[in-house]
């Protein structure tokens, strides 16, 4: 279970880093807006993606995102989840919506474009928490 700090991270609006692993054993990193659903980190994508094709290949995945604060000795906080992640069919649109209010502001359209294709979702299952802060031995 994401401890409510981790949680509080997740959704307030700081891009994360996705790391997934290519198909010859490197690491590949992009940026990506991040949600929460229930337990799950979330992710939309509209159209086939290298990380999609990575993900569903090799579930294995890490996300890191920073925050604003330092901790007591002056570093700063972040969280690095570690996890699978399941690539389904559709729903994009509607997510990227929803998370556009976070990482763009209230009123904002997203997508901007009439029809967009209804691309995937990726759910990730936290499997371990760590970084630097309360969720942390560290922390």
């Amino acid at each position: 279970m994401l401890p409510t700090t981790a949680k509080a991270v997740i959704i307030s609006g700081r891009l994360a880093h996705l790391a997934t692993i290519d198909e010859d054993g490197a690491p590949h990193v992009t940026l990506a807006w991040v949600g929460l659903e229930g337990e799950e980190v979330v992710i939309g994508t509209l159209f086939d993606q290298r990380k999609l094709r990575n993900m569903r290949r090799d579930p294995r995945v890490t996300i890191s995102i920073d925050t604003p604060e330092r901790d007591s000795s002056g570093l700063d906080v972040y969280l690095v989840l570690h996890g699978r992640a399941t690539v389904t069919p559709g729903g994009a649109p509607e997510l990227l919506q929803k998370l556009a209010y976070t990482y763009i502001g209230p009123g904002v359209k997203f997508p901007p474009f009439p029809d967009p294709p209804p691309g995937f979702v990726t759910r990730i299952a936290v499997d371990r928490v760590g970084g630097i802060g309360p969720w942390s031995s560290s922390g």
